[in-house]
């Protein structure tokens, strides 16, 4: 997580989710790719949350921030509708949903058009009885003929509600002619009954016969729901929504909720076991920058005379080892003040282990623990704002905006001049889009501290989003001028410069962020200069080649981190390496801390994972899709 800054292409997040917070710390690697998909591709046809895109490379899945797009679109068509007609639209498709088939392939005879069967006609007038073993004896124009009254008979019973009867009436049409309408049609009688293993039989058989069978298709795909298969039920949607052209919403919107399923009841898996470990060191450094520099507390000095394996001595080896910036230093930071606590006699210092352990516990996703000690520190020690700014940043990760509020709220009546709340209280603005009230925030911590770098970048970022670009590249100039060592400057700087499509003055401040990572922390340099350089120069050139070696390189510094693991599955499934893609979409979910990040994911995971399923089952619709994409046009924005 970046939480020191939430640049502008990751700063979309979808607020409908469980998790308010947890969608803050997933934008540096979920929205920044949503907007790349979105941005860079061929053509991209939306799903509600999905993206299909086509580009030259075959067909790839995204998640993207595309439902404005569709919906608004929607929205306009129903503009363009009255309520008369929406109501007739709407009793049309519910009809066509339920109702089986005519057989609009069936050839008519001369004598069948000259004398069509009337509403008073018995259809199945003249039909002997048929049965396996007497079908051999008809012939074939018998059969044809036969099958044709056996449908028209079965239509009426499943109009009259007489299921049972309309599957034996098109059962006897299967056997004077094995036509796909026909299972079809039985398999809406008993989805009609709830017989869904049974929905599942007839519909694989009519698309056995076409396997580009819309109706049988989904069908078959809302029989999977209801026996609770869902991957196998995201397959055929998915299938459905390409042959149809993307036209039919109801098939687009399943496909949504079916990634969702599905990575839900993945992600609870996951959750369930995962190991509770620290994220990665970028992750972790990031978030610990987000609060100003502080010296140690009085009696924690390095100087200072104490017992190595006492409480007090403990606290302090936690801070030492959290100034390596390394994931050994974290790890070994967050063993000591589990120690410290553990050993206790911390006198004055007894709230600061509580603040620290909870802050490691916090990022070990360990949250009811994290909450508990939070709680503590602010009861031994109101004044120490820092624990409620804290415990504010996990009620909004827990979803509870009212709670983190409060605690704001309460850290200004202990120190209304720590610039620190501010700071945090704009990021809280911000995620929410509430940018005016943001930029008040982040200028307020400025105010009161000038020193703080994050507080002018998230000014300069909130600007931009405002649309004052002017205003935005001043503030960044300046703090070039006046923070001219601190990389992240450069770093954030080069991802506006980005989104402006100023290629190659984002690529040289890139560059000078990661020389001045290499220079400042060889051991713990943040990896995000090396990331954004690699999607800079896909954006730029396509290059796919320096691209990954850049990916490469930073999963190499940091092998734990999460933004540069999914950059390098869309990378991949860019080029159509879409088994290599998968891996490390997966690889991202074992990453991933929350919930909602998790299943965030493992969207994307099966997405691909259906995409590899269908290119398997349907080859010919890749084709189909390039050729829509060809006559389409240009990328989608």
């Amino acid at each position: 997580m970046s939480s020191e800054a939430i640049p502008i292409s990751r700063s979309t997040s979808n607020l409908g989710t469980s998790s308010l917070f947890s969608d803050a710390s997933s934008l540096p690697l979920w929205d920044r790719l949503s907007t790349w998909a979105s941005e860079n591709k061929v053509v991209v046809y939306t799903i509600a949350g999905v993206a299909v895109v086509v580009s030259g490379a075959g067909v790839a899945y995204y998640l993207s921030d595309s439902r404005k797009w569709s919906k608004d679109a929607a929205a306009e068509e129903k503009k363009r509708l009255s309520k008369k007609e929406r109501r007739k639209a709407k009793q049309e498709k519910e009809k066509e949903k339920s109702a089986p088939e005519a057989e609009a392939t069936q050839e008519k005879s001369k004598d069948s058009q000259a004398k069509p069967p009337t509403v008073e006609s018995d259809p199945l007038e003249g039909i002997p009885q048929i049965d396996e073993n007497n079908i051999d004896s008809l012939s074939e124009q018998e059969r044809k003929d036969y099958a044709t009254k056996l449908k028209i008979a079965g239509n009426k019973a499943y109009g009259d509600k007489s299921y049972n009867d309309a599957i034996e009436l098109y059962g006897k049409a299967v056997l004077c002619k094995p036509d796909p309408i026909f299972y079809s049609n039985r398999a809406a009688c008993y989805n009609a009954l709830g017989s869904w293993e049974k929905v599942v039989e007839d519909t694989t058989a009519a698309i056995n016969l076409d396997n580009e069978y819309v109706k049988a298709l989904n069908r078959r795909a809302n029989a999977y729901e209801h026996l609770e298969k869902y991957s196998e039920a995201l397959l055929d949607y998915t299938a459905s929504c390409i042959i149809d052209g993307f036209k039919n919403d109801q098939s687009a919107q399943s496909v949504e909720r079916l990634l969702k399923k599905v990575a839900e009841a993945k992600g609870k898996a996951i959750l369930d076991g995962k190991e509770k470990k620290l994220p990665s060191p970028t992750f972790v450094t990031n978030y610990l920058q987000s609060f100003r520099p502080r010296p140690p507390p009085h009696g924690l000095e390095e100087t200072a005379e104490l017992d190595e394996e006492s409480g007090k001595g403990r606290l302090r080896a936690g801070l030492v080892a959290m100034d390596k910036k390394t994931g050994e230093g974290y790890e070994a930071a967050s063993a000591a003040f589990d120690k410290a606590l553990e050993l206790g006699d911390l006198s004055d210092h007894e709230a600061f282990a509580y603040n620290m352990r909870g802050t490691f516990r916090y990022l070990r996703g360990e949250n009811t623990d994290a909450l508990e000690d939070l709680t503590r520190s602010v009861e031994l020690q109101p004044t120490l704002t820092q624990s409620y700014i804290k415990r504010a940043s996990m009620h909004l990760e827990l979803g509870n905006r009212e709670a983190a509020a409060s605690d704001f709220e309460q850290a200004m009546e202990q120190e209304k001049e720590d610039p620190d709340i501010y700071y945090h209280r704009a990021q809280l603005h911000f995620i929410l889009s509430e940018f005016a009230d943001a930029a008040k925030d982040y200028q307020k911590s400025i105010d009161l501290d000038r020193d703080f770098i994050f507080s002018h970048i998230q000014l300069g970022v909130t600007q931009y989003k405002m649309g004052s670009i002017a205003s935005s590249m001043a503030t960044f100039r300046r703090c070039i001028k006046n923070f001219d060592k601190v990389p992240d400057v450069y770093n954030y700087y080069g991802e506006l410069l980005l989104d402006q499509q100023k290629y190659q003055e984002a690529v040289e401040k890139f560059d000078t962020a990661v020389e001045m990572e290499k220079q400042t922390k060889p051991l713990g340099m943040n990896v995000l200069p090396l990331i954004n350089k690699a999607l800079a120069l896909f954006q730029w050139k396509q290059d796919f080649q320096e691209a990954e070696k850049l990916c490469q390189k930073a999963l190499i510094i940091d092998p734990e981190c999460d933004i540069a693991v999914a950059t390098m599955a869309q990378l991949l499934l860019q080029q159509g390496k879409v088994t290599e893609a998968l891996k490390y979409f997966e690889r991202a979910a074992e990453l991933s801390r929350t919930e909602g990040e998790i299943v965030n994911a493992l969207s994307y995971a099966e997405a691909t994972r259906t995409q590899l399923e269908v290119q398997e089952k349907y080859p010919q619709l890749a084709g189909r899709l390039q050729g829509m994409g060809a006559s389409i046009g240009g990328p989608m924005r």
